[in-house]
């Protein structure tokens, strides 16, 4: 499956207030399952001397696949394909490694 398959299929289970002109609910969702992601690996470091073990991998799959679904989610609100999300983010990125600029801080480096 592709990017976009991803994102038609995904749109189909969307149920919030507005879907289709409101952005706001995806972005909520979006920064609540990074929050989840990012918690899950905090315990590791705590708990499993940052060690992943299959269990703990599965769960944070779990919770990226939420991220995604968000992302999705928040790009079909604002009108953009995720594949035009990931071609403008390598886009970006390659422009930077050609500057040597990968490192560092700001958008506009």
């Amino acid at each position: 499956m592709d990017l976009n398959q991803y994102q038609q299929k995904a749109r189909t289970t969307a149920r919030y207030p507005e879907v289709g002109n409101n952005p706001i609910y995806p972005t909520l969702g979006l920064s609540g399952e990074a929050g989840e992601v990012a918690d899950k690996v905090k315990k590791v470091i705590r708990d499993k001397d940052g060690l992943f073990d299959k269990q703990t991998k599965e769960a944070i799959k779990l919770e990226l696949g939420d991220v995604l679904w968000y992302v999705s989610q928040l790009s079909s609100e604002l009108g953009f394909t995720l594949e035009d999300v990931g071609r403008s983010n390598l886009e970006k990125l390659a422009s930077r490694a050609s500057r040597g600029r990968l490192s560092g801080e700001g958008d506009l480096r």
